[in-house]
């Protein structure tokens, strides 16, 4: 089963490259890397670490894992409102990548002419710069999305996009009603099998013209903008983005590993992948683009785009452009429907872990899982079915930048890290992970949690409130004041979990404040605490122990007898 599961977290941290990676690699000219490397050591890894290790101790998922201080169990139904709307938002990159995959198998792709019923008279079908429009852009605006003029004009449901949600949220029920056991045999293959099509389409994006431009751009920094405040607070938000930190998939994820797993070890390894698939596939990207800017005579920086103009619009534009087109096409669409599957198997998965920890086992019932797994889908679907009108993508962004956003986040991490750091204490929770893996880790993940994450995530946090900017399409449609509250209104219904819910419980207590804090931060602890957590575990005598050396593979579980 640990295989099984590292396999499934390792998926999950690699597969944000059909809507995460892309907004790193679209920012790397800005010097991006530097500061992303920083707050990779500063936040990603500690909080990485902090959600698995707090999983693994507790094993509960989302919600159940705060019965380590039940007054602040309002972050586990936070989590549980941000996963639930990336879950239903998410998927839609996925269908468009499953359309674009199944129009692929033609000899002639359709959005590299002018000669299909949704080209304008405008459509102009060379790749150099003129005052038409692409067949690309057309094909992306007037076949896939068939866009209106506004949020106001739903307009009609586009039948075929509609059958490609249906088809991918199948794929992902039969793949998470069974578990996580089974899930991890399958994303053996979806995990894996994405780094094959990278390797080959890097090989053949380095043949390519241009191809050696285009790397230079993105591993040459711009020294100058160093000094911009939005490099710092994009690659802070990036990496909690991609981490897939306060969604709480984590904390379910780490719920399935033995209680002695090697955590620890495990949350570097996994970042490390993390952050080192975006680095490498930034060179198939920037290859691809790279021959794009040769072929049209412009810089690189007119064709390099972030998010789904990247990958819907800039790199089929790069392919239809090769020899063999439709082959790169199925290739690069295959790759990113499979690299998403798995971090919407993973968000499903972490939903539906903390949904059945809320019942009992005295309600257990015969195919609850199975049952939850396709109320969770369906309920998802339904909701999807506003995205796949002709007002859909003006939707799909209202999700996109106020329900899973940067400042949804942010506000959810600040506060996990100061509740194990200040309520249950930084210094109590080490030892309690030394009681699982052996040894302390090292003081600095302390530090982090206590104080130098939180200010990172309420700096950032600050930064992103002050200098908000009222959301647009293309930068040209500006969103209704209406708009903009549904908006608001999908952001605050996870933010307000936590504070609601705190003078919830307290005003339903009894006692003084003192007493009433005092008995609502005391952790609840599981069965299995009492098998694993001897009394007499002498927690001192690991301080001294360096990570990682013989000397600490020692056994410090006692079964209470």
């Amino acid at each position: 089963m640990q295989y099984v599961q590292d396999c499934v977290c390792v998926s999950h941290t690699c597969s944000h490259f059909a809507l995460a990676c892309v907004r790193v690699l679209a920012l790397t000219r800005r010097v991006f890397l530097i500061p992303y490397v920083l707050f990779i050591f500063l936040g990603g890894i500690p909080r990485f670490f902090l959600e698995i290790a707090l999983g693994q101790f507790m094993k509960a998922g989302s919600i159940n894992v705060w019965n380590i201080a039940p007054l602040f169990k309002g972050l586990g139904y936070a989590s549980m409102v941000i996963v639930f709307f990336c879950n239903t938002y998410y998927i839609m990159v996925l269908a468009w990548g499953f359309y674009y995959f199944i129009k692929s198998f033609n000899s002639t792709l359709p959005w590299s002419t002018c000669d299909n019923p949704w080209n304008t008279e405008n459509c102009i079908e060379t790749f150099q710069l003129a005052d038409g429009r692409s067949p690309i852009i057309e094909f992306w605006e007037n076949k896939v999305l068939n866009i209106s003029d506004g949020l106001d004009e739903p307009g009609v449901i586009n039948w075929e996009l509609m059958l490609c949600l249906m088809a991918v949220w199948v794929m992902v029920y039969f793949c998470v009603w069974k578990g996580v056991k089974s899930t991890g045999k399958i994303v053996y293959v979806t995990a894996t099998f994405p780094y094959v099509v990278l390797i080959i389409l890097l090989v053949r994006g380095v043949t390519l013209p241009g191809a050696y431009d285009g790397i230079m751009y993105y591993v040459k920094p711009d020294w100058s903008k160093l000094g911009e405040a939005q490099v710092w607070i994009d690659a802070g938000t990036q990496i909690f983005f991609s981490y897939a930190i306060g969604l709480g998939a984590l904390t379910a994820l780490g719920s399935y590993n033995r209680f002695n797993n090697d955590c620890y070890k495990d949350a570097f390894v996994l970042a490390f992948i993390n952050s080192g698939t975006s680095f490498f596939s930034g060179f198939v990207v920037f290859s691809i683009l790279g021959f794009m800017a040769s072929e049209q005579g412009v810089d690189i920086s007119k064709v390099a785009e972030s998010g789904p103009g990247l990958a819907f619009i800039a790199y089929p534009k790069a392919v239809s452009m090769m020899p063999v087109a439709p082959v790169w096409a199925a290739l690069f669409f295959i790759m990113l429907l499979l690299l998403g599957l798995d971090s919407q198997f993973v968000g499903v998965e972490g939903f539906v872990t903390g949904i059945l920890d809320l019942f009992p086992g005295k309600y257990y019932m015969r195919y609850q899982r199975e049952i939850a797994v396709a109320i969770c889908c369906l309920l998802c679907f339904i909701i999807d079915l506003s995205m796949v009108t002709q007002g859909g993508m003006y939707v799909f962004q209202l999700f996109d930048y106020y329900s899973a956003s940067g400042m949804t986040l942010l506000w959810q991490a600040f506060w996990e890290c100061v509740v194990v750091a200040w309520v249950y204490g930084a210094d109590r929770f080490m030892d309690d992970i030394a009681r699982m893996i052996g040894y302390r880790p090292f003081p600095w993940i302390k530090w982090c949690w206590s104080f130098i994450t939180p200010c990172v995530c309420m700096g950032i946090f600050l930064f992103h409130l002050l200098n908000y900017k009222p959301l647009t399409y293309n930068n040209v449609y500006v969103y209704p004041w209406w708009g903009e509250v549904i908006g608001w209104c999908l952001a605050l219904s996870s933010m307000l979990c936590i504070p609601v819910s705190l003078v919830y419980k307290l005003a339903g207590a009894k006692g003084t404040f003192r007493e009433r804090w005092e008995n609502l931060t005391k952790p609840v602890w599981g069965a299995h605490h009492l098998e694993y957590m001897a009394p007499d575990t002498d927690i001192k005598s690991l301080a001294s122990l360096s990570p990682g050396t013989e000397e600490n593979k020692v056994i410090i579980f006692e079964s209470v007898m």
